[in-house]
């Protein structure tokens, strides 16, 4: 377990647990990849901007294998973790602060470029390998190969439904070899308990929306997963560590004109004494790519609610703001873009 000095865990907002706002999700959308339905996934975009998917094809050992592997990395002592994988900077190791820009969480993390046109999460899994951890970079290799797949038939799945002639308009963005995706592991202590403050608990990950064109999650059986609806209100997503949740991000809302929600989620922790853990793949374009409303679901008059840009552009002004901020409001040319 990771134990935050006092001062540094001062600066992590607790959370009121009981409050009306976290209330459980009635009923998420559910994609079953063994009989997708194209138009719902596209209809829980528009509302929703996140699904669930079952019957997904991973095998469930891909996936505990690397959660265990995950486990073992973070059991560690802290001067190991910094040494075997780096200062996040942001690609590497990561201990409660997020970010150049303030933002902290009750967590520590390793995060690593996964660009398609490599073998291995670069280069973060260079320095594992170099501190022996071998088996965890061939689980990191293997869960990473299988969640890109996934998120490219998610979004071959999502084209089909827009009507969009070629079944790789979007999903060629993640298999480009300049694809600059990246991934996560986010590993979540138990909380300390909240002396004087009972019923609450602490902030994991503060609320934000994911800047790529697809986030694809697996996370342990432990809650802790909140998302925000179109009228403010936070829900509480049950965890089901069998399927993956998606998230739309900002680029994929600017490629569809607003029409797909970027949803805006976050982590709070309570009083579990099991670690939470998360994996999320984040589907990310070229640098060089151009980003802006595709022409072929504009509506006759339809005004481009952003101005082009590229994802190298969008990626800097994202590193140069915190969590909570609207990067996509930099880019908006009408006043209401959503």
């Amino acid at each position: 377990m990771v134990v935050l000095q006092k001062p540094a865990l001062e600066r992590i907002s607790l959370v009121n647990l009981h409050a009306r706002q976290g209330v459980p999700l009635a009923r998420i959308p559910v994609v079953d990849l063994l009989k997708p339905d194209a138009t719902a996934m596209v209809r829980a975009c528009e509302e929703m901007g996140f699904f669930k998917v079952t019957n997904h094809g991973i095998p469930a050992g891909v996936m505990t294998r690397l959660e265990a592997e995950a486990l073992a990395f973070f059991s560690q002592p802290q001067r190991d973790k910094e040494r075997a994988a780096g200062v996040a900077c942001p690609v590497g190791y990561g201990n409660k602060k997020i970010g150049p820009n303030g933002d902290v969480g009750w967590l520590e993390y390793l995060l690593m470029q996964v660009n398609s046109g490599r073998d291995a999460a670069e280069p973060v899994s260079a320095l594992l390998k170099e501190n022996g951890a071998v088996s965890f970079c061939g689980a990191l290799v293997e869960y990473v190969a299988a969640v890109r797949r996934l998120a490219c038939r998610v979004l071959e799945l999502l084209a089909e439904g827009l009507g969009l002639a070629q079944r790789n308009a979007l999903s060629r963005l993640l298999v480009d070899e300049e694809s600059d995706s990246m991934f996560r592991l986010n590993h979540y202590p138990p909380c300390p308990p909240m002396s004087g403050a009972p019923g609450f608990g602490l902030t994991g990950f503060g609320e934000h929306t994911d800047p790529q064109v697809i986030s694809v999650l697996r996370s342990n059986n432990i809650n802790g997963l909140q998302i925000s609806l179109r009228d403010g209100s936070w829900v509480s997503v049950p965890a089901d560590q069998s399927s993956f949740f998606v998230n739309v991000g900002d680029s994929l809302q600017v490629m569809t004109n607003g029409r797909f929600r970027s949803v805006r989620h976050r982590v709070l922790l309570g009083s579990s004494t099991e670690p939470r853990v998360s994996m999320i793949y984040f589907g990310g374009p070229p640098p060089g790519e151009k980003l802006a409303p595709l022409p072929v679901l504009m509506a006759d008059g339809e005004r481009s609610l952003y101005r082009e840009f590229t994802w190298a552009e969008y990626k800097k002004a994202a590193y140069n703001t915190r969590l909570a901020d609207n990067r996509l409001g930099l880019f908006e040319l009408w006043r209401g873009a959503r």
